[in-house]
């Protein structure tokens, strides 16, 4: 049985899932809080230290805390998955592989996972879905030692990323975002159900272990419509977030 504070932080991110506070509002004072759900101060501060450690509220001292993100919204310091993130937000994160094929490193490959060009590496274009609606398209390219455990996976498989650590142990560790826009091709059109030429979202992203070894690198583009990011910024923090468009 979860103890009383797990309790109450858990009914604190439902709130701040619901808009109740919304980010940038100041939650209420911890006596409030405290004669709201009959408990001592004392356990209100350890729910409250529990969303502060996640990042949904500000670490300022004193007896109110300002919503800095919700649960909707996923801090790229995170490195959660599209498939972890979207579990976050209570929806049904679908994969589907478009095609897999072993190929030699281009030169850019080879730079990107620090390899010799010409290495075999595996390129997997992946369809993602939220709910089932196409929102993400992945071009991932996998570096030659991990290569075989991703083509065991299989190709509806919602999370490469839990996968590859139940069955081998790998920790995504650090990742390194560029973001820009781009226009649909007529694939990327086809793929995503959107007009060719349609502005797109892309995230060029390089992954790697705790120890620094580049796992994979992948060029993500997603709907316009369907997802967006924004920038929270402090002093102490400059969260890039990715969240779902309004």
């Amino acid at each position: 049985m979860a103890a009383r504070h797990e309790e109450i932080a858990e009914e604190l991110r439902r709130a701040i899932d619901r808009e109740q506070y919304t980010v940038g509002s100041l939650l209420p004072a911890e006596t409030e809080l405290a004669a709201h759900y009959g408990v001592s101060r004392g356990t209100v501060r350890q729910a409250v230290a529990a969303l502060t450690a996640e990042g949904l509220i500000g670490s300022r001292q004193g007896a109110r805390r300002v919503v800095l993100a919700g649960r909707r919204s996923q801090s790229f310091a995170e490195l959660r998955s599209f498939a972890q993130w979207a579990r976050a937000m209570g929806r049904d994160a679908t994969g589907r592989v478009v095609s897999s094929q072993l190929l030699p490193a281009t030169a850019e490959d080879a730079v990107r996972l620090q390899l010799k060009a010409g290495t075999t590496v595996l390129h997997v274009l992946r369809l993602r879905g939220l709910d089932g609606e196409p929102v993400l398209l992945e071009r991932t390219v996998y570096a030659d030692w991990i290569a075989p455990a991703v083509e065991a996976i299989e190709p509806e498989c919602p999370s490469v990323t839990q996968r590859l650590f139940e069955d081998e142990g790998l920790v995504f560790a650090y990742g390194e975002h560029v973001i820009d826009a781009v226009a649909a091709g007529a694939q990327d059109a086809e793929l995503l159900g959107v007009r060719r030429t349609s502005p797109l979202l892309r995230v060029r992203r390089v992954t790697t272990t705790r120890e620094g070894r580049p796992v994979e690198w992948s060029d993500d583009r997603y709907r316009s419509d369907a997802v967006s990011f924004s920038v929270n910024n402090s002093i102490g923090n400059n969260a890039l977030a990715r969240k779902t468009a309004q």
